[in-house]
């Protein structure tokens, strides 16, 4: 056995507590790489957007929130979180539905207005929910992307008390004053409020 050199167990000891100095909230987060959760759907993603691209609120009590859009990216999921978090974009969405898996990421807290639906009126009363895909491409739409979506689209509708179908769950394209197509002809509507409605 080794025996420690003199002054080995004095300098640890001094180590240890000067460690034991320091403040709790400086020492690394033992949770270090683990995903941020959405405080708003627990089993989303915390990804935020630049807080350039979004309005902050207090929604419900400053706009009642009674419609949910529904928008495709026209991007890669991780093109979608790069520009909303790029300050320069002036857009956001609430979430964002990756296809793969249906993986949900939260980019704008549901009190606060997101730059989604190119009309002031409705970004103000409305939560945004983006799709990873092209609208002309429908294997992105896979079943992990509506099923997923739809139980978001379903605990939003719970949370605010909108009702679960076509008049409140809107398309981007159905946005008055939108120049956009999405989520274009490949989104399956009947399908997706099926599953809003049973989740």
């Amino acid at each position: 056995m080794e025996r420690a050199r003199p002054g080995t167990t004095r300098r640890l000891f001094l180590k240890g507590a000067a460690l034991a100095a320091v403040p709790y909230a400086l020492l690394p987060d033992a949770r270090a790489g683990a995903l941020a959760q959405s405080d708003d759907y627990p089993s989303a993603e915390w990804q935020p957007a630049s807080a350039s691209n979004y309005t902050v609120s207090s929604r419900p009590s400053t706009y009642p929130i009674d419609h949910v859009i529904i928008h495709v990216t026209q991007e890669t999921y991780t093109d979608t979180l790069a520009i909303f978090q790029n300050p320069q974009k002036k857009v956001s969405a609430h979430y964002v539905v990756r296809s793969s898996d249906g993986h949900i990421a939260q980019c704008v807290r549901e009190a606060s207005i997101a730059w989604h639906a190119g009309n002031w009126d409705y970004n103000t009363r409305s939560i945004g929910i983006e799709h990873e895909g092209w609208v002309d491409k429908p294997a992105y739409f896979t079943d992990a992307l509506y099923e997923q979506s739809a139980r978001l689209t379903a605990a939003v509708c719970t949370k605010y008390g909108i009702p679960k179908d076509r008049a409140h769950i809107l398309g981007h394209y159905e946005v008055p004053g939108t120049d956009h197509t999405d989520p274009g002809p490949n989104w399956d509507w009947t399908r997706y409020i099926r599953l809003v409605n049973f989740a």
